[in-house]
């Protein structure tokens, strides 16, 4: 591969590893459409950057598989919304107002969500267009998210990435409001529980959502964190073995 292709095809790693979680040069090159050693190539210079790591792990049968993933320092390439201000201003805010200027301030933010997503999300549409929707808003915002229709019938919302992390972790409410802004927007009938939180140390923020009225349809949904599969069937996420 040319030396000015090599930045954005690492940069395709980086992506692939923060969207997927952990995976080996095998399945990573499969969706990169290159080979498993030039895979190879991009990680080890990756990893000489910092950027990644791998564990090898022991499968039933025949050699350790080698997993890939992101380090710490990795996750300065992906948006944050001016952290080190927004902490600071929110720490700001709740000295001038308390606590109950701050809840104003968070309340007055889900509100103008709101009615950015009720623009967006079709009324009357099937739930996984709804999803769509709403993951589509998301990845606008940076959230890198998407919607995919699991096996069992319900779906799955998920963030990789969280671009006001900082201040969710000093401020908790964004999260409280966050999982309360998506049963409303989703409308009645639905059920949304939150799954994986990446403050409490997941890799991303992940919610199960179930239609309890019978309104949902089996449409295969795009979204811009990855696509669903026709039936229900989710769409590869976890890591695959390889030969070291």
């Amino acid at each position: 591969m040319a030396a000015a292709d090599a930045r954005p095809a690492r940069e395709r790693v980086l992506f692939l590893l923060k969207t997927r979680g952990p995976s080996s040069a095998a399945s990573l090159a499969g969706v990169l459409g290159i080979t498993p050693m030039a895979v190879r190539q991009h990680l080890q210079a990756l990893a000489g950057d910092g950027l990644v790591s791998f564990r090898d792990e022991r499968r039933k049968v025949g050699r350790p598989a080698r997993i890939w993933e992101l380090t710490p320092a990795a996750m300065g390439r992906f948006p944050d919304t001016h952290a080190e201000l927004t902490v600071d201003l929110l720490r700001s805010l709740k000295a001038a107002f308390g606590e109950e200027g701050l809840e104003r301030v968070i309340a007055a933010r889900a509100k103008a969500q709101r009615q950015t997503y009720a623009a967006r999300i079709p009324a009357g549409a099937a739930l996984g267009e709804k999803l769509a929707a709403l993951a589509a808003a998301r990845s606008d915002e940076g959230y890198m998210a998407g919607s995919t229709r699991e096996a069992d019938g319900s779906w799955l919302l998920v963030e990789n990435h969280c671009p006001i992390c900082a201040a969710a972790a000093v401020c908790q409410g964004f999260c409280r409001d966050e999982l309360a802004l998506f049963r409303e927007v989703l409308g009645p009938g639905v059920v949304v529980e939150r799954e994986d939180h990446l403050l409490a140390g997941a890799r991303r923020c992940a919610y199960r959502v179930v239609a309890t009225d019978g309104g949902d349809d089996a449409a295969t949904t795009t979204t811009p964190g990855g696509p669903s599969r026709p039936g229900g069937a989710p769409g590869p996420a976890g890591p695959e073995g390889e030969p070291r």
